[in-house]
Formats: C-alpha cells, structure tokens, sequence
C-alpha cells in the first residue's frame, strides 16, 4: 500500500524485517543464554542505585529524574524499577535486559553518526514519562515482574556488539535513563573493545547523571515531543523545560546529538510553535543540529487521530530551513527527498538514504564533502 506514491511505513517496517532477518538477534540470543521468567527476575540479585538521598524514617529521594521521587520502604518511584529496601534505594533492571536486537544506526535516527554501521540495541522495562502515543507501551510502561528478560551483564553486552560488528551500543526502545547503571558500566566496557555507545532518550533527567553519563556516551538523540507546556502536561505526564535543559548541557558538554519532532495532527503542529521551537534550536544550540521530523502513526492511547499528512511534515521541515537549521529530516517516509543528507556549502546531496539503508555516501571519513570540503558535523569515523 502506497500514499502519495510513499510505501506506508508499516509496509516498509515489514519489508526491511523480512531483508534484515539475518541480523535479528533476539532468537540467538534466546538460544545460548539465560532467560529469566517474571517470576525469576523479581528474585534476583538486586544492584544499589546511584542516585538518591537517603531521608528519616527510611525514605529516600531519587535525585535521577525530574520527578525527584520520594518513596517509603518497600515501594518503587513512578518509573516502577528502582525501590526502596529499608532505606537503600535499588535498580531492579540492571544487567536484565528484555529486548536485544542488532539495528541500522538509522533506525535511531541517527543520521550524522557513523552512517551506514549496526548498532547492537538494548533495553530494559521502564520508563519516567507516560506518553500516549508511545509505541513500546508494551515494555516501558511494564514491571520487572510482568516481562521476561535476559541476564547479561556489561562485558556480555560490549561481548555480544563485537561478535555482531556493531560498531556501537544503543540504549534505545523504552527510557534509557531509568536503566541509567546499567547503560553506564555497558559503555565503559564497550570502550574497552573499542565500541561506541548511544543513548534514545526523552532526555527527561537531571544534570549531575546527565553529566556522568556524558563520560561514556559517543552520542546523544533526543524525542523533544512539543514546544509547549500544555502538551507535557498532557499527552506526557512530564514538563517542557527539563527537556530544554538537558539539550542545552549536552551541548555544553560538547556531546553529538539530534533531535527527533513526532508530528501528531492537530497537537503539536502548530506553525507558529514550530518556528519558536527552530528559533530556540538555532540561538541555544547553534545551527548545526539536526532535527528528525517524522510522521505519526495511531498507537497506545492515541488511536483517534490520522496519520501525519505528509504536507505537514514538509511544512515543518521548510519552517526549520527558513530559520537556519542546516539539517532537517523527514522520518517515516521512506524515498522522500527530505531523508538525505545536503551539504550546506554546494548544497548537492552528500548521503542519499532510502529508509534505514544508504544508497551512497559522499562524505569523507574527516567529515568533509567529496565536491566542495565543506565541514559537515557529526561523527563519521
């Protein structure tokens, strides 16, 4: 099924599922290494969070959200996998992770960061936010004792990206924050075997975790839902300016990063917000970044509403061009001109992709374009 001469994605998802089956590590997995049931997993040993305060009575405080959680003995925070045990506060997820694959760095979207390689892509249940369009409700909106999952720890996980020639590790699919431990030690020992690792995150955390985790990671992509408080508020149980913070120390810290827009019809595609968000983008990050807009698609709680037209994705890419951001992506929509990559000196194509494969690549490993040596920012070696 086609729209506007474009495969639906969900079309081209299965496609490129049957051509990549070969890479799918999920059965490989399954097959030479330990699973835990829910009921296995709840019994486990348990690792000591890195974020907390400890307060009278046997409380704690999560200081690695926004959220800033305070919790009695015996209970968990809203992310619903870090607990407190008389007064000592616990990751239940570390080293048990419920989905492994091996994915194009483009299926992040990552677009400016080694194009072209797999990245062996992890998760853990869980998440800080709530949203109602997620797409992996399944498992970030689940406890640790309703999913079963694997027991690997990091140096199995840096082991497992070798063996796969991934060049990097994603912490991808639900929240990475709330498995923050655990994404730490895997990209230290990813370094050590020369791996790169890479968060997908809401960027929903607080600075000093942001900060260390800054240490280990190689790059950064950030789902900025919307550029208004209302919408957080509403369709993500969170806020906006936490999520503002978090990009503006990333580039403090002088992290690789990118962002990704979901456009969702009549919500958050509002022109005049979407020049106000490039504006902030340009002035407080620099013009450099680059911006995924993609096309929504009903899921989760969010059924009532249509597909993103594809006007309007090509309407928020033009707002973005106009005000000064070099590179602007269309997501979603596989063959759209807005998938590539332009340099902005010649302005000729640089990368061509047709959804998560490339088609050619015109870049050189120093980052320069082939026809004009114009710099091109991102990590491409």
């Amino acid at each position: 099924m086609k729209i506007n001469g474009f495969q639906t994605r969900r079309h081209f998802i299965k496609t490129m599922t049957q051509a990549s089956a070969a890479c799918a590590l999920l059965p490989a997995l399954g097959s030479s290494i330990a699973r835990t049931t829910p009921q296995q997993s709840s019994k486990s040993k348990l690792t000591e969070a890195r974020y907390y305060e400890k307060l009278p009575n046997r409380k704690i405080k999560c200081v690695l959200c926004p959220r800033e959680c305070v919790i009695d003995d015996q209970e968990t925070g809203y992310c619903g996998v870090r607990e407190n045990h008389g007064g000592t506060y616990y990751t239940l997820v570390y080293g048990r992770p419920c989905s492994a694959n091996v994915d194009p760095i483009e299926k992040k979207p990552l677009f400016h960061f080694l194009p072209g390689t797999l990245a062996f892509s992890i998760a853990t249940v869980g998440c800080n936010v709530l949203c109602k369009f997620c797409q992996n409700w399944q498992i970030s909106q689940a406890r640790p004792d309703q999913v079963p999952s694997y027991e690997l720890s990091p140096q199995a996980i840096a082991q497992y990206a070798r063996d796969t020639q991934s060049r990097s590790i994603a912490y991808t699919y639900t929240e990475p924050v709330i498995f923050t431990e655990y994404m730490y030690d895997c990209a230290e020992q990813g370094h050590r075997l020369n791996i790169k690792s890479v968060m997908i995150s809401n960027g929903y955390i607080k600075a000093q975790p942001m900060k260390d985790l800054s240490r280990v990671l190689d790059a950064v992509k950030i789902d900025l839902k919307a550029y208004t408080e209302k919408f957080y508020q509403e369709m993500v149980s969170g806020h906006l300016q936490p999520v503002l913070d978090t990009l503006v120390l990333l580039k403090q810290e002088n992290m690789w990063t990118e962002i990704v827009y979901l456009m969702i019809p009549t919500l958050n595609d509002n022109p005049k917000e979407l020049q106000q968000m490039c504006q902030w983008i340009v002035k407080e990050l620099g013009p450099d970044v680059p911006i995924h807009f993609t096309r929504f698609h009903p899921e989760y709680r969010l059924k009532n509403l249509p597909p993103t037209p594809l006007k309007t994705l090509e309407m928020a890419r033009k707002i973005a061009l106009d005000t000064g951001l070099n590179f602007c992506y269309i997501g979603n929509v596989p063959g759209h001109e807005g998938e590539n990559t332009y340099c902005p000196g010649c302005k000729k194509m640089v990368i061509q992709r047709l959804g998560f494969q490339i088609v050619s690549n015109s870049i050189t490993k120093q980052g320069q374009c082939k026809h004009c040596g114009h710099k091109i920012p991102g990590i491409w070696s």
